[in-house]
């Protein structure tokens, strides 16, 4: 299909932003005595990502016995909740606190969710695309999508 050709730029943006909310929730984690636990789910996800993103590139080309097409799909379709809980759960937190003034650690707060949104939508793509693969092969048809061989 057409946009199976954007999963590897995905993958780098999902990598990418997914750093980026690593390093800001655990500048929140660091900078107060205590932290909500919204923010430190959104820490576990953005380390869940990175690996799940390894596994998501590195085993239908590298190891295509553990790269199913259920296992990617539900990869993809697990990373995809965890985003959606944590962008939302601090949303809803940070929508309680009162920011007045521009402190680092609001600011930090309100990027990290930003962040984590964008992430949670590349996902949305990825697993679409994982679950139009699903439709389109055989059940019988385990490989992994066409656009992840050789890389």
């Amino acid at each position: 299909m057409f946009f199976e050709g954007f999963v590897l730029p995905l993958r780098a943006v999902q990598a990418l932003f997914s750093i980026i909310v690593l390093g800001l929730t655990a500048y929140l984690v660091d900078a107060s005595w205590w932290t909500p636990d919204s923010v430190n789910f959104m820490l576990f996800t953005s380390v869940w990502t990175l690996l799940a993103v390894a596994y998501l590139v590195l085993a239908p080309s590298r190891f295509p016995a553990a790269a199913h097409k259920y296992a990617i799909a539900g990869v993809e379709a697990l990373t995809m909740i965890f985003w959606f809980a944590a962008w939302v759960a601090v949303a809803s937190l940070w929508g309680d606190f009162s920011c007045t003034g521009h402190s680092a650690w609001c600011s930090s707060g309100t990027a990290a969710i930003v962040f984590a949104a964008f992430t949670w939508a590349t996902f949305v793509a990825t697993t679409i695309i994982a679950a139009l693969h699903i439709r389109r092969t055989s059940s019988n048809d385990t490989a992994p999508p066409p656009q992840m061989q050789g890389v």
